[in-house]
């Protein structure tokens, strides 16, 4: 999961880079592409290992069928991992693709200015792909910390394993979608299929 929160920000940010530069994308240099795999992995990495080394502790999820970090846990070393792990790994994240599509939306409107007519349509077309990607990823993402900040700090047995199993499922989905968004929202692409 983190993996994928930590690749929609490198692929924002990575998009922001290309769509905003002055020269053309190098379709044969894979460099930055491996930079931003090899960044999201590390960083995922870095977040994922601490509670097998004692901050914090990973056990089953919902009603058991997975595993994720032990939600349940009141003890300050729990509580610490766990609000970390929200900044690094939700807050941060948003953040990043938050700034990266509102910085591309004011350099499409820019470019829009000086060609009225197709720079409007283009302008729409991103914006529309921008919201929906931003929408997806609270909505998949949102829920899930909402119910694991809430079985934290929250009055112990407030979440029910079958009230966490609809959260669980819609975080570990969230790679789908960005793909599907992207396939169906973006012209270029839709083109060559």
């Amino acid at each position: 999961g983190i993996v994928s929160l930590i690749s929609l920000a490198v692929l924002s940010y990575e998009r922001y880079c290309t769509m905003t530069g002055t020269t053309e994308a190098d379709t044969t240099n894979y460099r930055k592409t491996w930079t931003g795999i090899v960044l999201s992995w590390t960083y995922s990495l870095v977040w994922t290992a601490p509670p097998l080394f004692g901050w914090s502790s990973y056990g089953p999820e919902g009603p058991g069928a997975t595993c994720s970090v032990n939600w349940h846990s009141k003890d300050i070393n729990n509580a610490s991992y766990i609000i970390c792990l929200f900044i690094f790994c939700l807050v941060i994240p948003f953040v990043i693709i938050v700034y990266s599509y509102g910085k591309l939306l004011c350099a499409i409107r820019q470019v829009s200015g000086i060609n009225k007519g197709m720079g409007r349509t283009r302008e729409q077309r991103v914006l529309i792909m921008v919201v929906v990607m931003v929408i997806c990823f609270l909505l998949c993402w949102l829920p899930y910390a909402t119910v694991a900040l809430i079985a934290t700090f929250g009055k112990p047995g407030l979440i029910t394993p079958a009230a966490s199993i609809i959260p669980s499922i819609l975080a570990k989905s969230s790679t789908v979608y960005n793909p599907i968004i992207y396939i169906f929202l973006n012209k270029q692409v839709s083109k060559t299929l």
